[in-house]
């Protein structure tokens, strides 16, 4: 009876390497290469940022004379021939200032002062040739808030339509040299996957709202970037593939 249980662990574990030595035969030897593509491009409209920011005793004074400005700021931009579909609200805000002592009549304690009302515009411009009289027009409207300037495209899928295939193709190329390198023959394509990369938009730049002068006004070029993810087979050169 010993003897047959001992004969029967013996074929369980004779099964068991024989399984698990099939397994790592049958594992499948693969590559995995990241392939990166870059394009520079002219921007083709900018976005700015800018705002009205006022202070006041009374709340509804602040937020009127906010409201008054933005008015005269929008009013601008629409004779500037900025479209309303260029234009939304990004921020109206309001709130209390303080004082900045705490003087012994007032038991020490902060008191309010006045209220700052604010009000933020995302504006689109697409003719970048007009940007620098834009921004002389918004200021003399009354604009003292700018929070930025970025360049971009009109369409930034088209764009990332131009560089996936190159991505891939720089994928292909490099799983070659690697697998030449390593003494092995590339196989078929596995997956792909991308890792999207995106536009190079320019860094929010601040506005220098003393200037006379129109404003100066660079565009430079964009960078565009796609990265894709590609696992190949491999196998030995005359030998099997890895199916």
């Amino acid at each position: 009876m010993k003897a047959k249980k001992l004969l029967a662990a013996a074929l369980m574990l004779s099964m068991s390497a024989g399984a698990l030595a099939a397994s790592e035969a049958a594992a499948p030897r693969q590559i995995t290469v990241t392939g990166e593509s870059t394009l520079q491009v002219a921007p083709e409209l900018a976005t700015i940022t800018l705002g009205v920011t006022e202070e006041a005793g009374e709340a509804a004074a602040a937020m009127a004379a906010v409201s008054d400005a933005m008015t005269a700021v929008i009013a601008r931009l629409k004779d500037a021939g900025i479209a309303a579909e260029d234009m939304q609200t990004q921020q109206i805000s309001m709130h209390p200032v303080w004082s900045q002592d705490r003087s012994y009549d007032s038991g020490g304690r902060r008191e309010i002062t006045g209220f700052e009302a604010s009000n933020t515009l995302m504006v689109r411009v697409r003719d970048l040739d007009g940007l620098g009289p834009v921004l002389d027009k918004v200021l003399a409207a009354g604009a003292n808030r700018f929070q930025g300037l970025n360049f971009g495209v009109e369409d930034p899928s088209a764009v990332t339509g131009r560089i996936r295939g190159e991505a891939v193709k720089d994928a292909i190329r490099k799983a070659q040299q690697l697998a030449e390198a390593a003494g092995m023959e590339l196989g078929p394509v596995r997956s792909i996957s991308e890792h999207g990369g995106g536009g190079g938009p320019r860094p929010m730049m601040a506005m220098d709202m003393a200037r006379q002068e129109s404003m100066p006004i660079e565009a430079g070029e964009l960078t565009f970037t796609h990265n894709v993810s590609v696992v190949f087979d491999m196998s030995v050169p005359g030998g099997e593939s890895s199916e």
